[in-house]
């Protein structure tokens, strides 16, 4: 079976500017780039999202629209219908990865989870998503959130409205085999992630489940001029690996670094530049050279 190599492009933390965003959504349509992806940084200036791909839905007609959602602190109730709404709106073009957030003490407590499960509370939401989403009605206590006889309509447009997990650590990884529908991973070498795809689908075999063999993605950032060693050190943090394993230097790097992906099993690459110098025209334009043709 030939798997489904797709390149998608992340905002660089993207501003709640809209000209700046316009050029950025036009660009990568234009270009047939797969996905735009927003992440959710609750405690940054960085765009809302779900405001944001409302925003992009309405100017694409087939770009789809990914993001990180991080879910301790959101009503489950509201995030569902949220998600369910902007899949219609899209044409049933959103991607979803649900993440834990960052785990810092001053996000928790913003959020008002500090002291919470996060994987667990992660866990209890993708259930929950997922009855409403099929048209259940459900009845469920969850971090004083009470839901009696409750349904959420209308459904989203995908059926299933899939759900990608991240994160490398042991419980991360068990969640997304027993929980998952695909993996975006971060900080990960291609030997790491190899290794960490072996265990998610060890983790589902293990409650009856299977992951499709193309469901397995990485976000990569990228730079094409010499980073400081502190901004270097920023972007590593945590992870055991070389710097061109996970923030590779120009085109050579970044092509050779996704080539390696794939062999370890990798389809999905989310590309984050790290700098955009001569803003979004020249930087899709590098993308479209030296990564999109990896496309199929």
């Amino acid at each position: 079976m030939l798997l489904k190599i797709r390149v998608a492009v992340a905002g660089t933390s993207t501003p709640a500017d809209r000209d700046g965003f316009v050029e950025l959504v036009d660009g990568l349509e234009k270009r047939g780039f797969d996905t735009l992806w927003l992440s959710d940084t609750p405690l940054t200036p960085a765009v809302e999202p779900l405001a944001a791909l409302a925003l992009a839905a309405g100017r694409t007609d087939r770009l789809r629209l990914g993001t990180n959602v991080v879910v301790p602190g959101h009503n489950p109730l509201l995030l569902a219908r949220s998600l369910a709404h902007l899949d219609r709106l899209s044409g049933g073009r959103l991607l979803l990865a649900l993440m834990p957030g960052v785990g810092s003490a001053i996000e928790r407590a913003a959020l008002g989870v500090a002291g919470v499960d996060r994987l667990r509370r992660m866990e209890q939401t993708i259930e929950l998503c997922r009855s409403w989403w099929s048209g259940e009605a459900v009845t469920a206590e969850i971090a004083g959130f009470s839901y009696h006889g409750v349904t959420v309509g209308p459904r989203p447009v995908q059926d299933p409205l899939e759900i990608w997990l991240g994160g490398n650590g042991p419980k991360s990884l068990k969640l997304t085999g027993t929980h998952g529908d695909g993996w975006l991973a971060s900080r990960a070498s291609p030997a790491q992630a190899e290794t960490s795809r072996h265990t998610i689908e060890i983790a589902a075999a293990a409650v009856g489940r299977t992951i499709d063999d193309d469901h397995f993605g990485i976000s990569i950032p990228y730079t094409r001029t010499e980073l400081d060693d502190a901004t270097i050190a920023e972007i590593m943090q945590g992870a055991d690996a070389k710097r061109g394993d996970i923030v590779p230097l120009g085109a050579t790097e970044l092509r050779r670094l996704l080539l390696r992906h794939i062999d370890a099993g990798l389809t999905k690459f989310v590309l984050r530049p790290m700098s955009l110098d001569n803003g979004w025209d020249v930087e899709l334009d590098f993308l479209a050279e030296h990564a999109l043709t990896l496309q199929n």
